[in-house]
């Protein structure tokens, strides 16, 4: 009989993992909501962290994987500011690094042009404290770089829903129960040699909105509970990456603390079933043994592999039609009738969105592709929907595909798959590109992984 073998999607390098704090200062602008009362925080309701993860192959140059308790770059100068200082600092080049944002609505906002409001004196201050524990955390995580395995597996998760409802003629941004949800949870557990667990990765896409805005607090939103749940159990720091959530959010939101770590835990608890049934590190499965008894039966045991140490990446962009800039009167017109302090804030995004992304009808949206081993990460700083990694994980079943919103550039752009540009719904006239976009991004990503794996 031939030897049968199944092995599980894996990577192996030299990894390195450290962890900084980022909370900000009391009194910074947090003005995420336009329901807000405040420009500011009340409190912390749970520390902002970031968390790289260094790896090589040992002969090309270190790439930093980076996730931080963040929301979204208002516009594309201040994010690069930041960005560019760390790689300077490291002596990293662009396709070296991805800044990734989890995506929380409950952290300081990234931008210090508004100094209308308050708080915004502070943010420049941030930023330079963001480069240096970002840049202290890399620098920790190649300098204690040990040789690792990787080893990726898929759990499943009901928390994230559809949120476009219609209801009493408005569509609002809401459960909708009528609809289906990508349930997919991306795990990878990373193992040194000498068998310590040194990080585990989760890729979930869900909206970090379950802590609302009265009053407004300092948070990574759910992100917090899950992650301290997966680091409780394996005993090292996980790093959380935001799917392709455009559409997905809790079930519950716009709630408290209690919520918000209900919601983690949830989310947590799935990641470590994931966690859990994943194959000793560094092992497949060969059928052993063939025996007889009141049926025939077939024994599978571990027997060692080395994984795959290919580091590979691609920086590319996308360039899509954009959409004609709206006249100060039509936006007047789509937020007459609300609140002024929801409008305003409405307004202020809506100047931020196209600047650094836009030229004159184009726009160029940046794609990173890494491939480590069975792994491929798929990383651009929009709001995709969840279209796009169920659409690249049907193209590509035999790999480990993690697709990151909010990484590397401002959150400036939903990306709708086509049919939904037919309905009015916030994700359509937020975006500033033409209906297809999102297609396209998945066709260019499609053709890197492809690219990456020859």
């Amino acid at each position: 009989m031939e030897p049968l073998i199944w092995s599980p999607l894996a990577a192996a390098g030299r990894v390195g993992v450290a962890v900084r704090d980022i909370t900000p200062p009391a009194g910074i602008l947090a003005r995420n909501w336009g329901a807000a009362d405040t420009d500011v925080a009340a409190g912390v309701h749970r520390p902002l962290r970031a968390t790289a993860l260094a790896i090589t192959d040992g002969a090309e140059p270190v790439r930093y994987l980076v996730s931080t308790d963040l929301g979204w770059w208002r516009n594309a100068a201040e994010e690069w500011a930041v960005r560019s200082r760390v790689l300077d600092a490291l002596g990293a080049e662009p396709e070296d690094l991805l800044l990734h944002l989890v995506h929380t609505h409950s952290g300081p906002t990234l931008t210090a042009t508004s100094p209308e409001l308050e708080g915004a004196d502070l943010v420049p201050a941030y930023f330079d404290l963001l480069a240096e524990k970002i840049t202290e955390a890399c620098r920790e995580a190649a300098a204690t770089a040990v040789e690792a395995t990787a080893t990726f597996g898929t759990a499943r998760c009901d928390v994230a829903v559809d949120r476009a409802l219609v209801a009493g003629g408005r569509d609002l941004v809401a459960f909708n129960p009528g609809a289906p949800a990508d349930d997919t949870l991306l795990v990878g557990r990373i193992t040194a040699r000498d068998g310590r667990p040194l990080a585990t990765m989760i890729n979930y896409a869900c909206h970090p909105t379950t802590l609302g805005w009265q009053p407004p607090l300092i948070s990574p939103d759910w992100i917090g509970a899950a992650r301290d749940e997966v680091e409780q159990a394996i005993g090292a720091p996980c790093l959380v990456l935001q799917g392709a959530s455009g559409e997905l959010s809790p079930r519950e939101q716009y709630g408290d603390g209690e919520l918000t770590d209900r919601v983690g835990r949830a989310i947590g608890y799935a990641a470590l079933s994931g966690l859990t049934a994943l194959p000793p590190p560094g092992s497949r499965l060969g059928l052993a043994d063939v025996v007889e008894s009141g049926t025939t039966l077939g024994i599978w045991r571990p027997q060692p592999v080395e994984p795959s140490r290919t580091l590979r990446t691609i920086r590319t962009v996308a360039e899509l039609d954009a959409r004609p800039e709206p006249t100060p009167e039509e936006l007047a017109r789509r937020h007459a009738g609300i609140n002024p302090t929801a409008a305003a804030e409405r307004l202020r995004r809506a100047g931020q969105l196209r600047a650094g992304y836009i030229d004159g009808d184009t726009a160029a949206h940046p794609l990173w592709v890494w491939r480590w081993g069975d792994a491929i990460v798929v990383a651009q700083a929009g709001e995709p929907y969840s279209w796009l990694q169920q659409e690249l994980r049907r193209r590509h079943p035999d790999l480990a595909i993690f697709v990151l919103n909010c990484t590397n550039g401002p959150g400036f752009v939903y990306l709708p798959p086509v049919d939904v540009y037919r309905r009015d719904v916030y994700q359509v006239w937020q975006s500033e590109v033409v209906a297809g976009s999102l297609e396209r991004v998945a066709d260019l990503a499609s053709v890197s992984i492809l690219d990456l794996c020859r």
